[in-house]
């Protein structure tokens, strides 16, 4: 049987793989405490070592050796350990990459780039963690200014891109004012406009690109109904796939609302398979037609269920992830 990748997608077409939480820690206790975590739950979120607003002023270098040497740990079990470097303007951000590229590029699962302000930001940012050795470890970018609004497209465009994040705190603060301050909470994001508007923008940039649009933080610690309501709201209403987590008492309900439902995941699981079954031609389900366009989007569900570790129906791993399973056993 051909599988749903080789069938619904030409060559080399991505679909993105990538897991649906992204975890951020900038001091060591958190970083250890969030690698052990990642151990324990497995590959569904991903843990982002920060160095902008991790590192202490002045011990840029110093921070810069710990971040690398977590990445080159045994900690490091899933190898779904990423970096947020410094600013492209900033001081710190060559020896940033000279220092944590050169030495873990091999062991890295993306380099974060922050505050881009277009895509020239980019292609100099790629060009140097190119020349450090890491031209196979994918970028994100963080869009958080003017600049790279009005450039979205281009940068999601960008082939070292693989996701796109929005940074909610900075662009609010880059309007002078003019945003009110209830705009960074989790319920006033999604109901600003302009906030309203840079979040849709980036989001439908990645889907054209095939990359991965990344939700903003959620500043909510203690009130997990606050952030999984946010969290649906991203993943149902404005098409984001992946989200940040700030604090480690985030992940598991990120992680479960960006899951689809079980229904949901058993209607893509029969119709996959009798499309399968028909040699991906169109078929009937339920007294519907379905074609490959409904069938691209059933396993692209199936594809966040398994990122997000949903249990899937007995046999579906074996039948449309064989591949997977078998270099993971």
């Amino acid at each position: 049987m051909i599988p749903p990748q080789a069938a619904l997608f030409d060559p080399g077409e991505a679909v993105s793989g990538l897991p649906v939480c992204d975890h951020y820690a900038g001091v060591e206790a958190r970083m250890a405490k969030s690698l052990a975590l990642q151990a324990e739950l497995g590959p569904v979120f991903d843990v982002t070592l920060d160095c902008e607003d991790g590192a202490p002023v002045g011990a840029e270098a110093a921070h810069a050796d710990l971040v690398t040497a977590m990445v080159l740990s045994p900690a490091n079990v899933h190898g779904r350990c990423g970096v947020r470097v410094h600013p492209v303007g900033h001081a710190a951000f060559a020896a940033d990459v000279s220092t944590i590229v050169g030495a873990a590029a091999s062991r890295l699962a993306y380099v974060m780039v922050p505050k881009v302000d277009g895509v020239a930001d980019v292609a100099r940012a790629a060009a140097a963690i190119d020349a450090a050795g890491g031209a196979r470890v994918p970028l994100h970018v963080l869009v958080e200014t003017h600049g790279a609004l009005r450039e979205v497209g281009a940068i999601a465009a960008h082939p070292r891109i693989e996701s796109v994040s929005f940074g909610l705190m900075d662009f609010v603060s880059a309007h002078h004012g003019a945003i009110p301050a209830s705009a960074m909470t989790a319920q006033g994001q999604f109901a600003h406009p302009l906030v309203l508007r840079a979040k849709l923008e980036i989001s439908a940039a990645c889907h054209a690109f095939a990359k991965t649009p990344s939700h903003c933080v959620v500043t909510e610690l203690t009130d997990m109904g606050v952030v999984a309501e946010a969290a649906r709201r991203a993943v149902r209403e404005l098409g984001y796939t992946r989200m940040w987590s700030i604090h480690p008492s985030q992940i598991r309900t990120i992680v479960a609302a960006f899951r689809p439902e079980a229904d949901e995941i058993d209607e893509a699981v029969a119709i996959l398979a009798a499309a399968q079954a028909a040699d991906w031609a169109p078929i009937g389900h339920a007294g519907i037609l379905h074609d490959r366009a409904s069938y691209r989007y059933f396993w692209r569900l199936l594809l966040r269920a398994r990122n997000a570790g949903a249990p899937l129906p007995e046999g579906a791993t074996r039948r449309f992830f064989a591949e997977s399973a078998t270099a993971s056993a």
